[in-house]
């Protein structure tokens, strides 16, 4: 199984349109001038798929020799001829040219590079089963050519059965008498123009419409049959898998838009339970946490805003798909090293971008920890994507995190010095340093008191704190200590315990980065970090092609 991820019109499904398009089991597709690139029609479009085929799939009965091709693991490369036996991995080639006359070509590249005819039998028997995400995807629940009920049923020319059967139906028992006169009428009339006669009524196709396309699957519901077309979307989906499973076939493609499209989450688990043990390939895209949660087997591709597709590493990022799905459904996802970052970030980006982050698909995650967002930074560099991140320089591991910033460029922010908390409230006046400890409702809560502790003090009033350190940056430092939970200092072990948890009631939490940068805006700091976050920033709006802010442009 293969996830196709992503943010909103990224091309995840233009990647599913391509495959359906190239095993297409008819040559009746029409094309667009917006399905080219730009809507220019030259040079036209190619698309191209390396495939292995078994052997039972018959390619020695189709009229063309196809000579196959090599696998080396990575790419299609020349058998070698010199080595005796049968060959290592055989693949082939299937190319689909979009022509700029809006025509499209099926083709099979020899490894001589000759292009000889892909014909619409071999595409059949490949056999491609698509669910799109329109609301009225019943074609493979149809008798039409190639569809999944098509390969099901028709072992011996069902359709031309069907259709001569319908044919034979006698609808004039249906017509009343001035009706059977008017066609005898019309049948003499015929006759003395020299024109067909012996006229009757029946039923017939027409040009793109068969007969066989009129017959479809039943389904009783409360003792009447009604088409399996007319039920829910859900339904309809996991109806038109099982068609294509219950086929005999020795090879077989499923690609579905939005999985999780008209299904219940428990009915979810259950189509990618059996989607995860089926042996045929599958390519789906999503938007649902549950899917990536719940898909722990499946190959996760991820697209980026630029329409880099890279695979990301399971090992990798195993922890963060399960922490935070949407890391991975977000047009521009920034990983900030902890939930304070995340509530900061949250809070100064829907200023920046006048309230619209969401529209532009911005989305803030906690990467778990500087080194555990590391591992993820690095699997998506690996995977030739560049995302966002936020986070401290704790000192570790220097070497990783310079690859990482020489490959995501300014959208990568490391403070120089110390953690978030510490370089807001270094630019704290003094006379404000105690408005820290008051939450946006003036309530201190245990803040005063995680001051008082350290100090082995029993008053916690703001002159009794102010005494017993001494001096202003005596008691910034302490701010610095009770806000990032050091425990350096600690009298005995049970009591650094507790201090570690004093960043609880400070700013570890979501809502406390929030009323960090809300403070950072209050009492008017943001020019002092304006230098070191800009470039950041300005990454983030290039990212999602909004121009660049100049120092001082911001007024926060």
């Amino acid at each position: 199984m293969n996830i196709i991820i992503g943010g909103g019109d990224s091309g995840k499904s233009t990647l599913l349109h391509a495959l359906s398009l190239l095993f297409s089991p008819t040559n009746a597709v029409q094309l667009l001038e917006t399905d080219y690139y730009n809507r220019l029609l030259e040079p036209g479009f190619t698309i191209e798929a390396t495939i292995s085929l078994p052997e039972d799939i018959g390619l020695a009965n189709f009229q063309q020799a196809l000579w196959p091709w090599e696998w080396d693991g990575e790419k299609a490369v020349l058998p070698d001829n010199e080595r005796e036996g049968a060959l290592r991995d055989p693949v082939y080639i299937f190319q689909l040219v979009g022509t700029s006359d809006l025509d499209l070509v099926w083709q099979i590249i020899q490894p001589n590079l000759e292009p000889v005819s892909l014909s619409t039998g071999l595409r059949r028997r490949v056999g491609i089963v698509r669910l799109a995400n329109d609301d009225r995807n019943d074609r493979d629940l149809r008798l039409v050519s190639g569809s999944a009920l098509d390969r099901l049923l028709s072992k011996g020319n069902l359709k031309s059965r069907i259709s001569k059967e319908v044919s034979a139906a006698d609808l004039s028992n249906a017509m009343t008498e001035d009706e059977q006169r008017s066609l005898e009428t019309l049948d003499k009339s015929m006759a003395a123009a020299g024109l067909p006669s012996g006229l009757d009524i029946g039923l017939t196709s027409s040009q793109g419409l068969s007969i066989g396309a009129l017959v479809g699957l039943l389904a009783e519901k409360t003792g009447t049959l009604l088409p399996v077309s007319s039920w829910g979307a859900g339904t309809r989906r996991m109806a038109a898998l099982e068609i294509a499973r219950a086929t005999e076939a020795s090879t077989r493609l499923t690609v579905i838009d939005e999985i999780e499209r008209g299904l219940e989450p428990y009915r979810l688990r259950q189509l990618l339970e059996t989607l995860s043990v089926d042996e045929q390939q599958c390519f789906v895209t999503t938007h649902s946490p549950v899917v990536l949660a719940a898909a722990k087997k499946a190959a996760l591709w991820y697209i980026d805003g630029s329409g880099r597709v890279g695979r990301l590493p399971q090992d990798k990022i195993a922890r963060q798909q399960s922490r935070d799905p949407e890391t991975f459904l977000s047009r521009v996802p920034i990983i900030a090293e902890g939930i304070t970052e995340v509530g900061f970030l949250r809070v100064l980006l829907k200023l920046v971008f006048d309230g619209k982050d969401m529209v532009h698909g911005i989305r803030v995650v906690d990467g778990g920890g500087n080194e555990a967002m590391l591992g993820v930074l690095e699997a998506l560099k690996d995977a030739g994507i560049s995302v966002g991140g936020f986070c401290d320089d704790e000192g570790k591991f220097p070497g990783r995190w310079a690859k990482l910033k020489v490959a995501a460029g300014p959208k990568l922010f490391q403070w120089q010095n110390g953690c978030l908390e510490e370089n807001i409230i270094a630019h704290v006046p003094n006379l404000s340093l105690f408005s820290l400890a008051y939450d946006n409702d003036g309530v201190s809560g245990d803040r005063l008191r995680t001051l008082a502790d350290r100090l082995a003090i029993q008053d916690k009033s703001e002159s009794a704190i102010l005494s017993a350190c001494g001096s202003y940056d005596s008691l910034r430092k302490l701010i610095v200590q009770a806000a990032t939970g050091d425990r350096s200092g600690a009298p005995s072990e049970p009591i650094g315990k507790e201090w570690s948890k004093h960043s609880q009631k400070w700013f570890k939490t979501l809502p406390g980065g929030a009323e960090l940068c809300e403070k950072m805006i209050g009492l008017r700091l943001w020019h002092l970090v304006e230098p070191a976050l800009l470039p950041f920033l300005n990454a983030i709006r290039a990212e999602v092609g909004e121009v660049a802010l100049h120092p001082g442009e911001l007024t926060l």
